[in-house]
């Protein structure tokens, strides 16, 4: 039987996209507008027409948005393509909302401070609107038009039209404020993709060891983690071999490297990044150490 895939529209994803499009609305006004930086994307595109022919990036982003979803609707999934409605139209109501707040942030023309707290709050609620299955349209959809269509990998894509896009923009921006618009999307991307990749960041570590019980006792007994057994065989021995794999914290690192290290100093260790961890331990019912568990020899 095949897996039917989950297209159920949900609550706290409206909620957490128009959080982000709010966050990301409040960031173009107040920072890339306030200061003349220029963005890529969509975004950076009702920058260029609110420069050249003074028209509300609120209003621009629905009418570049519109004929786009009609053309791309059909490689969206019914909750991709609801999600992707919402977020549009949410961008553009809160873009409408904060140009007639009556609020400024002061940054005394610093546009160092400036473009860094353009990507951190731009980059916070993409971020979130990307986590919860939000988009907000535009350059999202050409690029899966171009994937579909020439095998265009997406990334690609919306790298050289971001390009394409920050180019066209010294039209109204000089090369400085475009200089600071990059420490801006640099900014902006680390700060999207550490959203996405979530608040549980852990290590997973392969340990290959002729004392692996040992190891694998001391670890369940000491850091209270679970530990994964995986029959291996040397490459050039061809012995079988019981490799453990075990995800921690980072802070607990430190730990298991005094435990490995205390059962067989020669152990070969690889440690991996792990971008977001879930489940027992690390989302909930996560261990509870004591304070001077710490110093335990």
């Amino acid at each position: 039987m095949s897996q039917v895939k989950d297209e159920s529209i949900r609550l706290i994803d409206l909620l957490m996209i128009g959080i982000g499009c709010a966050t990301m609305a409040f960031s173009l006004v107040f920072f890339n507008i306030a200061n003349n930086l220029a963005d890529g994307g969509i975004s950076g595109i009702t920058l260029i027409i609110r420069a050249l022919f003074h028209l509300d990036p609120a209003y621009s982003t629905i009418l570049i948005n519109a004929p786009l979803l009609l053309i791309g609707y059909r490689f969206l999934g019914r909750q991709s393509l609801i999600y992707t409605i919402y977020g549009t139209f949410m961008l553009a109501l809160f873009l409408w909302i904060w140009q007639r707040v009556p609020f400024a942030i002061d940054l005394h023309k610093d546009l160092l401070l400036a473009s860094l707290a353009a990507g951190l709050t731009g980059g916070l609620g993409s971020g979130l609107l990307y986590r919860y299955g939000g988009t907000t349209g535009g350059t999202d959809i050409v690029a899966r038009i171009m994937e579909r269509f020439y095998g265009i990998p997406m990334g690609q894509t919306l790298l050289w039209l971001d390009v394409v896009i920050l180019l066209i923009s010294l039209v109204y921006i000089d090369i400085p404020h475009m200089a600071y618009t990059l420490i801006y999307s640099y900014v902006f991307a680390r700060l999207v993709n550490f959203t996405q990749e979530g608040a549980y960041a852990a290590r997973g570590t392969i340990v290959v060891s002729d004392h692996y019980q040992e190891i694998t006792d001391s670890i369940m007994d000491e850091l209270q983690r679970g530990v994964s057994l995986i029959n291996g065989e040397g490459g050039f021995s061809h012995r079988p071999r019981q490799m453990i794999y075990v995800v921690v914290a980072p802070s607990e690192l430190h730990r298991l490297r005094q435990i490995i290290s205390r059962h067989d100093p020669k152990a070969f260790v690889s440690v991996i990044n792990v971008n977001e961890a879930l489940g027992e331990g690390f989302s909930f019912a996560r261990p509870k150490k004591s304070f001077l568990s710490k110093f335990k020899p």
